[in-house]
């Protein structure tokens, strides 16, 4: 687990309470931004801390790497030279978008590579 990357020990800790026999993280980052606590990335799914709930109430949102039809980088630059200039991407899984923000845009390249591994 020495090469798992993250940002907050506790949100590793979150994943790593929930994997599934044979799953292993790649990693864990934390997000910025309305809603959003935090994306995990295993071998086996993308896992969502999603904060935007009525009431203080938060759910953890497990996509599995086949539902994905696609991931996107969001950016406000066009693909000249600097596409990961933002610290954003956008998972779609059928007809609903994930969208997560992080604190650099290092990490939104990384999330973007791992999820197109995983479903091409």
């Amino acid at each position: 687990m020495a090469d798992v990357r993250y940002d907050r020990r506790d949100q590793l800790n979150q994943i790593q309470s929930g994997l599934l026999d044979g799953e292993q993280i790649i990693a864990v980052y934390d997000a910025v931004g309305t809603g959003t606590g935090f994306i995990g990335l295993t071998n086996r799914r993308v896992i969502i801390q999603d904060k935007s709930f009525v009431g203080k109430r938060f759910a953890i949102t497990s996509i599995p790497y086949p539902k994905i039809t696609s991931v996107s980088v969001v950016s406000n630059k066009s693909w000249g030279g600097q596409f990961f200039s933002t610290g954003a991407i956008a998972i779609h899984v059928g007809t609903h978008t994930y969208e997560v923000e992080f604190r650099g845009s290092d990490k939104a390249h990384h999330v973007h590579n791992v999820v197109l591994h995983f479903i091409s």
